[in-house]
């Protein structure tokens, strides 16, 4: 039998509450602008390196969550230390080495000219480079450039239960494991999301609210349409988690107008844009998960 929570709202003002939820959400976002937080965040991501292409495909292969990624004393420049135990994503450095007049050439060796007209070895080294979630700042008083806070406390109404069945319902295999190395929560080819284990349940709750709108939003999606319009696609998830989530009164401004802000680059207009598809996912979610309150008995 699918769980279902029971709601005091009617469809309607489901629906209305839907379109006031989804207003504010662009409105918190701007005003996250003119935050220190939001200051900190520019901070933190301003000067990292431009990557190649085949370096942002070895990065999303290793870590598909990564957002901001550097070094290890990068990281420590910044006041972020990584954690002990986190997995290096490996990717291709650049490094040149100047080549004498005694040196022998290799056959397949690549050689550039500087502008002094030294003639320098190429090398491709491989680095070690992380991301800014695995990091933690050093200076716990100072901002530290994250811009979501993990949701703590339970899920008294069942959400999580609720999605899972909804989505069991329609063929997706619904699992709890922890997740490393970035691991996304949904697997479209697989058909299965996968909850983190070590999380409390309002933020399991929320997170299966995003992947049901990922399921129903991006299933359909041609290879690399994700990564490419990433921003969008996960701006529009998180808006439904947020929508829904906040239509069974459960508040889940701390994680997601920060991680709306970072996908979007805090682009109002974008969020906006997004509303129709994601009122579309809110409600079919909403309808599925909820019921509608009784009527009244005739007298």
């Amino acid at each position: 039998m699918t769980r279902k929570i029971t709601s005091t709202l009617t469809a309607e003002q489901k629906r209305e509450r839907a379109r006031e939820l989804q207003a504010s959400i662009a409105e918190k976002v701007d005003a996250l602008r003119d935050s220190d937080q939001w200051q900190a965040f520019l901070d933190l991501a301003r000067g990292f390196h431009s990557y190649s292409l085949n370096n942002l495909m070895l990065i999303w292969s290793q870590y598909p969550d990564a957002t901001q990624v550097a070094g290890f004393r990068q990281w420590q420049a910044r006041g972020r230390q990584v954690r002990k135990g986190e997995k290096a994503i490996r990717i291709f450095g650049y490094a040149t080495k100047k080549i004498t007049e005694d040196d022998d050439a290799q056959d397949g060796e690549q050689v550039e000219t500087d502008a002094t007209g030294q003639r320098r070895r190429v090398y491709y080294p491989i680095l070690s480079v992380f991301d800014v979630s695995q990091t933690d700042p050093t200076d716990p008083e100072q901002p530290s450039g994250a811009l979501t806070r993990t949701l703590t406390g339970d899920d008294p109404l069942g959400i999580l239960a609720a999605v899972s069945d909804y989505l069991a319902a329609d063929g997706w295999a619904v699992e709890r494991e922890y997740l490393t190395g970035g691991r996304r929560g949904t697997d479209f080819l697989a058909r299965r999301v996968v909850i983190a284990t070590d999380v409390e349940p309002a933020q399991a709750a929320k997170t299966a609210l995003h992947e049901a709108a990922h399921v129903i939003l991006h299933t359909d999606l041609q290879p690399g349409e994700y990564h490419q319009h990433r921003g969008t696609y996960e701006t529009e998830a998180e808006s439904v988690a947020y929508v829904v989530a906040g239509i069974l009164g459960l508040d889940t401004s701390a994680y997601t107008i920060g991680y709306v802000a970072g996908w979007s680059d805090a682009d109002v207009d974008l969020i906006r844009s997004t509303a129709a598809n994601m009122l579309r996912a809110a409600h079919q979610i909403a309808a599925a998960i909820t019921t509608d309150p009784a009527e009244p008995a005739a007298a």
